[in-house]
């Protein structure tokens, strides 16, 4: 006889954008939010019974309304409000909010900001999963798909060797990549948003700045430094597959590359992953 181990539902890419208005300077908050349920409501799959489920079109509702009501600056507080108000359903004993930022950059007229004009950031996205339960809210935040590079003070050498290896040691190469990362609050540090521009800064000094031995080194290093600026993060996930660059053979043709001329490609790519913590 079959038996339903697991189940949750809700709403997915919900998409949100409020300006944030201050006199006549504007700021966006453009966000692609994913609201899931957990509770009581095995029946509604075991027995065609929809008395416990709130609809996905009422979940989509909901957001909307309360981006009204608490969407600000700090996307962490919309996602706790999103979660302690699906609770207020006796059959959900969980709900877990899962926020995608899409970043928008000012226009630049004659040399200053534009007050209300803007370009897009990129693909690059902030991040926060905010799981709330009938005892606690957990808070995680993070970066997706940030493409940063760096075009020399990066090396890789002093690795195994087998019959299968053909890549050379080198002390000067391109390090690219498309950077993602997950920092666990442990405790509310009072402006998420301070909090994790701290964290992003120290993070991308360090890839600018340290001298890379590898991937994983400056992954680890930059764990490190997120963790020296922000007492409340416990741990951090980082994510770092390369963004390779090739460089040309271009001696067919009587010219020497000194490091000057590659051809890019992701496919296929280094996976490099790491968990620093406390």
């Amino acid at each position: 006889m079959p038996k339903l181990v697991a189940n949750r539902y809700g709403k997915g890419r919900v998409r949100v954008l409020k300006i944030l208005r201050d006199g006549s300077t504007h700021r966006l908050k453009d966000l692609n939010v994913t609201a899931m349920l957990e509770g009581e409501l095995e029946s509604s799959y075991t027995a065609s019974d929809n008395s416990k489920v709130v609809p996905t079109d009422t979940i989509k509702n909901t957001i909307n309304a309360l981006a009204k009501k608490h969407l600000g600056d700090e996307i962490e507080r919309f996602g706790l409000a999103l979660g302690k108000h699906f609770l207020r359903f006796p059959q959900i004993r969980q709900a877990t909010i899962e926020i995608l930022e899409h970043d928008w950059h000012r226009l630049d007229v004659n040399g200053k900001p534009h007050p209300h004009s803007f370009r897009s950031g990129g693909d690059a996205r902030m991040f926060t999963r905010v799981i709330s339960d009938r005892k606690n809210q957990s808070v995680q935040s993070g970066i997706r798909d940030l493409i940063i590079l760096k075009s020399t003070q990066s090396g890789f050498a002093e690795f195994p060797r087998d019959e299968f290896t053909t890549l050379k040691e080198t002390s000067d190469r391109i390090l690219g990549t498309s950077f993602s990362a997950t920092w666990n609050f442990a405790s509310d540090p009072g402006d998420y948003r301070v909090a994790n521009n701290a964290i992003m800064t120290a993070m991308l000094e360090v890839f600018a700045e340290n001298y890379s031995p590898s991937a994983q080194a400056t992954l680890f290093q930059m764990g490190e430094a997120a963790l020296g600026v922000c007492a409340e993060v416990a741990l951090i996930n980082l994510v770092m597959p390369n963004k390779h660059c090739l460089l040309i053979d271009l001696s067919p043709f009587g010219l020497e590359n000194k490091n000057e001329v590659f051809v890019p490609t992701d496919e296929p790519h280094g996976q490099i992953e790491a968990t620093v913590a406390r």
